[in-house]
C-alpha cells in the first residue's frame, strides 16, 4: 500500500507541476502526460495501462462431455510506465512497474522478500551512428513473442512455447547496431551480458553469467513505426514485410531449470550448476491485413538433472526440448481480426519427464483504438499424451493510457 501511495502522490504532483513545464496533451493511447523541461534538457512521457482477464477451463472427458469446469477474474496486468530523455536526446530512459498481484509476484530470499515491481529501469546510450548502449534491467533479445509487449499481442496471451523458452529480463548491458546491406535490406544486431538470475534479484550473481546474440534480418525494410514487435497488421503495410532472426543464449553455470527463469535448483552445497543453452528461430511478417509470425526454440544443457555432492538426486530438472508455434490473422476494414495458432511443446520426457503437447487456439478480436483499447476473446484446445485434453475460453479488456 505505501508504493501505492508513493505512487499516487507522484502523479499528483507531476499533473501540479506541468503547469510550470511544456506540455503536450496527448492523443488517447500516447500517454497521461508528456513532460519536456523549459531548457529543453529533458522529456518524460507518463502512461499507464490494465488488462483485465476472464477465462474458464474444462477437461475433456473419455466420452467428449466437459468435466472439471473452473473460472477466474482477475486483473492480469497494471502498469506504469515512464520514458523519455535526460541531458540529451541521446540518452533516453525507460522505467515500467508492475502493480497487480500477478505482476508483483515471485518474491522469495533472492528479491530481499519483496515483491517483484519493478520491470525495466534502463539507460539507453546512443554514442555514436547507429550504436545504443544499455544498462539496466529490461528485455533479452530473446524470441519475439517475449520481446513484443504484452499489451500489443494479437491474442489474449504469448503461447506455451514462450511459457516454457522465454529468457525475459535480466539485468546487465547490451550494445544494439543496426546497417543497411542495401537501399531497403536492414541488419540489426544485439549483444547483451547479464546477470543470468532473472529480474529483480538482489543477492548478487549465483552462477555465472548470461551472453545473448540476435541478428535481425529485414530483405523488404523496416516496418512501418516498427510494427514487427507488434501483434496483427494494424498498419495494412502496403508492400509485403518480413523479419527473420535467430537468436543463442547461454547461461553459465546456471542455478535455474529455466536459464534465468524457473526455480532455483538447491543442493546440499547450495546450488547445483551447469551450462544451459537456447536457440530462437523466428519471423514476422505483413501485408495489407495480413500477419504471420514463427518461433523455434531448442534448449539443451551440460548435466540437465540436479545432483548433490554425493550424487544422489534433487529432484531439480532443467526443461530441455524444444517448441514451435506458428502464429497467423487478418485484420479487417472494420477493424475486427480472426487469428489462429498453433504451438507444440516437446521436452526431453527421458529427462523431464513431461509429456508432448499441442494446442490450438481460435483468436476474436475489435481494435478500436488499435492496441491501446481493444476487447479479446479466444479459444484453446490443449492435448497432452498420457493426460486429459483441456478447453480454456477467455475474455480480455485492454486499456491503455
Amino acid at each position: 500500500m505505501k508504493t501505492i501511495f508513493l505512487v499516487f502522490c507522484f502523479l499528483t504532483l507531476t499533473g501540479l507541476s506541468a503547469q510550470a513545464q511544456e506540455t503536450n496533451a496527448p492523443t488517447f493511447g500516447k500517454g497521461m502526460f508528456n513532460l519536456m523541461g523549459k531548457d529543453s534538457t529533458w522529456s518524460m512521457k507518463i502512461g499507464t495501462r490494465i488488462q483485465l482477464l476472464s477465462m474458464a477451463n474444462w477437461g475433456i472427458g473419455a466420452e467428449g462431455g466437459l468435466v472439471e469446469p473452473e473460472q477466474n477474474f482477475l486483473v492480469r496486468r497494471a502498469r506504469l510506465k515512464f520514458d523519455g530523455f535526460a541531458y540529451s536526446p541521446k540518452l533516453s530512459y525507460k522505467i515500467e512497474l508492475g502493480l497487480s498481484n500477478r505482476d508483483m509476484s515471485g518474491a522469495s530470499q533472492f528479491t530481499g522478500n519483496a515483491p517483484r515491481y519493478i520491470y525495466d529501469a534502463v539507460v539507453m546510450w546512443n554514442f555514436y551512428q547507429n550504436f545504443e548502449l544499455w544498462f539496466g534491467q529490461t528485455k533479452l533479445p530473446g524470441n519475439i513473442e517475449r520481446v513484443i509487449s504484452s499489451g500489443d499481442l494479437q491474442q489474449v496471451n504469448r503461447s506455451l512455447l514462450n511459457r516454457n523458452f522465454n529468457i525475459d529480463r535480466d539485468m546487465g548491458f547490451q550494445l544494439r547496431h543496426h546497417f543497411n546491406l542495401t537501399e531497403k535490406f536492414l541488419v540489426r544486431e544485439k549483444l547483451a551480458l547479464s546477470q543470468g538470475e532473472g529480474r529483480n534479484v538482489v543477492t548478487g550473481n549465483l552462477g555465472g553469467h548470461q551472453y545473448t546474440a540476435r541478428l535481425e534480418l529485414l530483405p523488404l525494410g523496416s516496418f512501418t513505426d516498427n510494427s514487427e514487435y507488434g501483434g496483427s497488421d494494424l498498419e495494412r503495410e502496403a508492400t509485403p514485410k518480413l523479419m527473420l532472426a535467430v537468436t543463442y543464449d547461454t547461461n553459465q553455470d546456471a542455478v535455474k531449470t529455466r536459464s534465468n527463469q524457473g526455480s532455483y535448483m538447491e543442493n546440499d552445497l547450495g546450488f547445483f550448476e551447469t551450462d544451459i543453452n537456447t536457440i530462437f528461430v523466428d519471423a514476422m511478417f505483413k501485408y495489407s491485413g495480413f500477419s504471420f509470425m514463427g518461433e523455434y526454440a531448442h534448449r539443451t544443457a551440460d548435466d540437465p538433472v540436479a545432483r548433490n555432492s554425493d550424487g544422489t538426486l534433487t529432484g531439480a530438472i532443467v526443461q530441455v526440448g524444444n517448441g514451435l508455434n506458428l502464429q497467423t490473422g487478418y485484420l479487417f476494414t472494420t477493424n475486427w481480426e480472426v487469428s489462429g495458432r498453433f504451438t507444440k511443446i516437446k521436452l526431453d520426457k527421458d529427462i523431464t519427464g513431461r509429456n508432448q503437447q499441442e494446442q490450438y487456439t481460435l483468436g476474436l478480436s475489435k481494435y478500436i483504438v488499435g492496441h491501446k483499447l481493444k476487447i479479446q476473446t479466444d479459444l484453446s484446445y490443449l492435448s497432452e499424451d498420457s493426460a486429459i485434453d483441456e478447453l480454456m475460453l477467455r475474455l480480455q479488456v485492454e486499456l491503455h493510457f
